[in-house]
């Protein structure tokens, strides 16, 4: 499943770095979990919650349908 995660999150981040953002997949749990960090500009923003649920965890949910929640660590 991490394979899957990984190449979902890689689709998501060619947005996030144009923006001068990034996130790293730090852990896939057995129970669905998915941890990343946010780097550059999305690290400390504002709105990182709302890239977060709304942009990360939707795209990689649309592809691994497994996951059940994406969190962000520092």
């Amino acid at each position: 499943m991490k394979e899957k995660v990984q190449a979902a999150l890689d689709k998501v981040r060619v947005n996030l770095q144009a923006d001068g953002g990034d996130a790293e997949l730090v852990d896939v749990s057995d129970d669905g979990v998915v941890r990343v960090r946010l780097k550059g500009a999305c690290h400390g923003c504002p709105m990182s919650q709302m890239t977060l649920k709304r942009g990360i965890e939707r795209a990689i949910k649309a592809e691994v349908p497994e996951v059940k929640e994406v969190v962000a660590v520092d």
